[in-house]
């Protein structure tokens, strides 16, 4: 009986590692990392650096992690290509999958979802990717702009796939078909809903199990649908000058904070119902994040502004501002085990400890390979931090 209660535990650990899934910002699209025993304090020229890859091409997307395997994406000239890495940072295969979005800010932009023994890509272009995960084999791809009757937007559609159940949503942002479902099998349509018939607006969306409802942000409204019918429950409006909210909204505890640049501002939400309906609790103009998300830490939410350039911690249940820190450049954030990890525009990247009262940085080291914009958002995974710097992707060791 004890021998087999071990065999049973070792069984469901290595279940556990074998489901180990990275997707877009962690395993659940809050940005927030569960690893233990890390680095408090970094050595004064950084963090070790295990090992890098040089030659992804251009491209803004981060890594996704399943079973021990790192997945990114990459422009070369205007071909996007699909790389596979192992953890040592060996190149394990690459393919060619298509065209990429070449007109600005080039390169890749989406996040690849791995599901199920599956890979999602959804190119800036509005190409629909599912390879098997196994040997990176096409198993289907949807135009979605073309079949779904949406067009593309000014930087090109920046989606990180998302899986709820047997369906993979995506964002076309027509007039009729706003948002979709698509059997993650087969691709093939299981429900559409007209939205409010914005344009897509560089979001990935979320699933809150709780209520089964799917939330995105569109070009000038938050909408909830029902993630089996697609019927729209809710909309409210949230606009901006660009028409750009490119942060996945935050839930916890019917509370959803949406959050968006030039100087519009986050709004949090009410989810009331039984997920049917939505009202606001607080507006704040000041917490202005355009595109590095923020993580919710206990009472509080922390994040950078973009027109109004600080670093923020905002009171998650009032909308109160804690701080305003000014100092450092504008970025995105992630968090783990009592650390905010931060890493800024002009490529530095900064260790702090989470603290309502004062942004109290330990360390800090800057980005020195890679090319164009420090955009990826950085990963945490078996205690190393991946930072994707465009051609460049570097593992530091945190351990």
């Amino acid at each position: 009986m004890k021998h087999g209660l071990i065999i049973c535990m070792l069984l469901i650990a290595f279940g556990l590692n074998a489901q180990d899934n990275i997707q877009w910002r962690g395993t659940d699209r809050t940005g927030i990392y569960q690893e233990k025993g890390l680095l408090k304090e970094w050595p004064a020229e950084g963090p070790e650096l295990k090992w890098h890859f040089n030659g992804l091409g251009e491209g803004h997307s981060s890594v996704a992690i399943n079973d021990d395997k790192i997945y990114l994406t990459g422009m070369i000239e205007d071909t996007g290509y699909l790389y596979v890495f192992d953890l040592s940072g060996k190149l394990l295969n690459k393919v060619k999958y298509g065209k990429e979005w070449s007109k600005n800010y080039v390169g890749p932009r989406g996040t690849v979802t791995v599901n199920e023994g599956r890979l999602y890509i959804m190119s800036g272009l509005g190409e629909l990717f599912c390879y098997k995960q196994k040997d990176l084999s096409l198993i289907w791809k949807k135009k979605i702009f073309d079949e779904f009757e949406g067009s593309n937007i000014t930087w090109g559609i920046n989606e990180a796939p998302l899986i709820v159940e047997d369906m993979v949503v995506a964002t076309p942002g027509g007039k009729k078909n706003n948002l979709i479902a698509l059997n993650k099998k087969t691709g093939k349509l299981i429900w559409s809903t007209p939205g409010e018939g914005d344009l897509s607006a560089y979001c990935s969306p979320m699933y809150i199990e709780e209520y089964g409802i799917i939330v995105t942000m569109t070009a000038n409204n938050i909408i909830g649908v029902d993630a089996k019918t697609g019927v729209k429950f809710w909309s409210y409006e949230q606009t901006n000058r660009w028409s750009v909210h490119a942060n996945t909204p935050i839930y916890s505890d019917n509370m959803l904070l949406c959050t968006s640049g030039y100087g519009k501002g986050s709004v949090m939400l009410k989810v009331t119902a039984g997920g049917k309906a939505v009202h606001k609790v607080w507006f704040s103009e000041k917490l202005d994040n355009r595109m590095g998300a923020m993580v919710k830490v206990g009472d509080y939410a922390y994040g950078s502004g973009d027109k109004n350039r600080y670093w923020f911690c905002v009171d998650w249940l009032t909308g109160k501002i804690k701080y305003e820190a000014k100092g450092m450049a504008m970025g995105n954030i992630i968090y783990n085990d009592g650390m905010l990890y931060m890493y800024t525009d002009r490529g530095e990247v900064i260790l702090a400890k989470e603290n309502p009262e004062k942004l109290d940085v330990v360390s800090r080291f800057n980005i020195t390979m890679g090319t164009a914009q420090h955009w990826a958002h950085p990963v945490i995974y078996k205690g190393l931090l991946y930072v994707r710097h465009g051609d460049t992707l570097m593992a530091y060791n945190l351990k």
